[in-house]
């Protein structure tokens, strides 16, 4: 040990004496700090020292501090909050508010546009919010709806918004790589103040940062954005600059991003979520600081000076002799104490990494799913957890090209295990605690005890790395949604197949509801979370939501999760979910499935009406076959189309106790023999119900006025 403290020692005079140069992080002869902002290149502070237009700063002077200097990107007019070498730039901006003094549905942008810029809005830290709660908002992406939300009402609760949970605040994710974003929102409760609430893209970290000054008071009433001016917020930007010549690294490498800090993590611990990344290519110096952009802006190896070795030809032979000896015998020990201090090396990596694995596996809520699935009576030996070099190598260090799928909730690759079988790996985004925690758990628990043919099968998950991994069995042939709303031309969606995939899914549900040992409600039906296999069969996945119940319980009380367009109105109005909740939601799938199109569309949205909606009153108008899909009608026979529709419209009773239960919506189903015609599905035994669509209902924001917030 003393000699490697030698060796040590020797190795840092070595480097004492190795000629360093400091590395300007701007480009040559240009100014690197704005105030206390730096700005690195390929950004630059005017056009002669920037790569071009898109990263030019100019730095002018505090609009409420004459002396301090602050940065702007010329190219879209922001102030530059931190620029980041691993593609990321912040800026502060403005929000948007709400005008509640009319009743109409009104459309604008967010005050960002990003087009022909190397710029985007990053997916990965930014996350769509609306503070407030008295209009329903849709997302819309360079025109395309891409999600929404409503936060419910409670004015006690009004003046201290703290966490984004529903409750006079909603959030949504945002799609990846977007450049210019529009929101659309119909007002649902009208006020006598035009303000009611913002709507605003933020960086997720500064609002988890301002939610904790909140909670431990260090923040004063002046921070609350509904009693005061609420102006500007974070948004963090990816950027892409390719230098062909430079050290460029894919972000998938084991290279990460130097811890960097700033303003908003000062109070937090987010072990490693302060280290901002683009979630595309960019260049870096191989871990060494510097600025890979800049030619030769990384810094050298460090290297010894070499020594000067005069020639003594007056030695003599035993002094060669002596001088060889002694040489071997000191290689041989500076050999020795490497190999030991090597080896102590690679011992303490070892501990670090185990060390590591344990942390994120308790992060990730290992703990609890031991205590979760010690608890189940089913057989949970099948459930298997997977090391994370396993799933890496399965999916090829998780390439691009190995992408199945991206949701809210994370990717899912495709891989192929060592024994040779094909799966489906689930990566989540980010799991950071407290709910997404438990909600990761509880989709591996409810899935590991469900045994049913139309329901993708759990294989098991990884919880030893940073972000936790499920592991599927893989389907084939994509998600429902795709097969409808872009149908294969080689294998379109016969109407046979369309009532096989209904029934098969009714049956799946009716197994979850009253078959499983204890009773699951999914909470997401929609077409994207059924998907087809190399048969064409119907398998119900994306358990995440999911909730399991007593045997005594009827409800359970949450807060509103779900998909716009499949959400049960009597759900998002109450908080109660029941299974007949399950059952609305499986009512919008059958009437994809007959008219082939989408639950919510921008059509729909101008028109304040979403397909559930359109469905019943073209069926009150006995205009049924004007909305039936082309295919549909050219296959399908008349009194099996009704039959169907039959079925959807008594899932589709605003009142919950007016629908049938999924057993009998399986088996009605089931009555509709596409082969034989004669064999029709009866009455269901519903007609005793009140038909609460008589009343002429026609949009979400009707239902919303006509019925009571109260969390009765």
């Amino acid at each position: 040990m003393k000699l490697a403290l030698v060796i040590l020692v020797f190795s840092t005079l070595c480097l004492a004496i190795t000629p360093t140069l400091a590395i300007s992080m701007s480009k040559p002869g240009c100014p690197e700090m704005c105030g206390d902002i730096t700005i690195p290149y390929p950004f630059g502070i005017g056009s002669e020292c920037s790569a071009n237009s898109s990263f030019t700063v100019v730095c002018k002077s505090s609009a409420g501090n004459s002396s301090r200097m602050v940065p702007f990107l010329s190219s879209i007019n922001m102030e530059v909050v931190k620029v980041s070498l691993c593609g990321v730039v912040i800026v502060n901006l403005p929000v948007s508010p709400i005008n509640c003094s009319e009743g109409r549905q009104t459309r604008e942008s967010i005050p960002i546009s990003l087009k022909g810029s190397p710029l985007t809005v990053s997916a990965r830290y930014n996350t769509f919010f609306v503070l407030g709660c008295k209009a329903a908002v849709w997302f819309h992406d360079d025109g395309t709806q891409v999600g929404g939300c409503l936060g419910r009402c409670d004015d006690a609760n009004s003046t201290g918004v703290t966490r984004c949970d529903g409750v006079n605040c909603c959030q949504t994710p945002i799609p990846r790589r977007g450049q210019e974003f529009q929101f659309t929102y119909q007002i649902i409760q009208t006020s006598n103040s035009s303000f009611c609430g913002y709507v605003f893209l933020v960086d997720t970290n500064w609002w988890v940062a301002e939610d904790y000054r909140r909670q431990k008071g260090l923040l004063d009433d002046r921070s609350n954005p509904f009693d005061h001016e609420f102006r500007f917020v974070p948004l963090a930007l990816e950027w892409e600059f390719d230098r062909k010549d430079g050290y460029c690294l894919s972000p998938n490498s084991d290279y990460r991003c130097p811890l960097d800090p700033y303003e908003y993590e000062t109070y937090l611990d987010y072990s490693g979520s302060n280290l901002y990344q683009s979630s595309a290519k960019y260049c870096t110096c191989g871990g060494h600081e510097g600025n890979p952009y800049i030619r030769d802006g990384c810094p050298r190896h460090p290297y010894v000076l070499p020594v000067n070795h005069k020639s003594e030809r007056s030695l003599s032979i035993i002094k060669i002799i002596f001088i060889v000896i002694g040489s071997v015998v000191g290689g041989l020990i500076l050999l020795a104490a490497a190999w030991k201090f090597g080896k102590a090396v690679t011992e303490t990596v070892k501990t670090i990494k185990a060390s590591r694995k344990h942390m994120f596996f308790k992060r990730n809520g290992g703990i609890l799913l031991e205590q979760q699935l010690a608890a189940v009576e089913n057989d949970i030996e099948k459930t298997r957890l997977f090391t994370s070099v396993e799933l890496a190598k399965a999916t090829d260090d998780y390439n691009e090209n190995r992408v199945l799928g991206r949701g809210g909730e994370g990717v899912v690759y495709k891989g192929m295990l060592e024994d040779g079988r094909i799966v489906a790996v689930k990566k989540s985004e980010r799991v950071n605690q407290g709910d997404d925690v438990e909600g990761f758990i509880n989709e591996v628990v409810i899935v590991s005890q469900i045994n049913h043919r139309n329901v993708v099968k759990l294989l098991g998950c990884c919880l030893e790395s940073e972000v936790p991994r499920l592991v599927y069995e893989f389907v084939p042939n994509g998600t429902l949604f795709s097969h409808i709303h872009h149908p294969h031309e080689d294998f379109p969606l016969f109407w046979e197949m369309r009532v096989r995939i209904a029934k098969q899914v009714a049956g799946a549900l009716a197994y979850l509801h009253s078959a499983a040992s204890v009773p699951i409600y999914h909470r997401d039906i929609k077409s994207t979370n059924i998907l087809l296999d190399e048969k064409y069969r119907a398998k119900l996945s994306d358990f995440g939501t999911s909730r399991s119940i007593s045997l005594d319980q009827t409800h359970v009380t949450t807060r509103v999760v779900g998909t716009f367009g499949y959400l049960d109105p009597e759900y998002f109005q109450s908080s109660h979910f029941t299974e007949k909740s399950d059952v609305y939601s499986f009512g919008v799938v059958l009437v994809e499935l007959l008219t082939g199109e989408k639950a919510v569309s921008a059509v729909r949205v101008e028109e304040g009406r979403g397909l559930a909606m359109h469905f019943l009153h073209s069926m009150e108008q006995d205009q049924l076959f004007d909305i039936v899909d082309a295919r549909v009608l050219k296959e399908g026979k008349k009194e099996e189309i009704e039959a169907m529709a039959e079925i959807a419209k008594r899932c589709l009773y605003l009142n919950g106790k007016g629908r049938p239960t999924m057993k009998d919506v399986s088996h009605h189903l089931e009555g509709i023999k596409v082969e034989n015609p004669e064999n029709q599905i009866q009455g269901s035994g519903c007609d005793h119900v009140e038909d609460v669509h008589s009343d002429g209902l026609s949009s979400i924001s009707e239902i919303i006025e006509c019925s009571s917030f109260d969390e009765s």
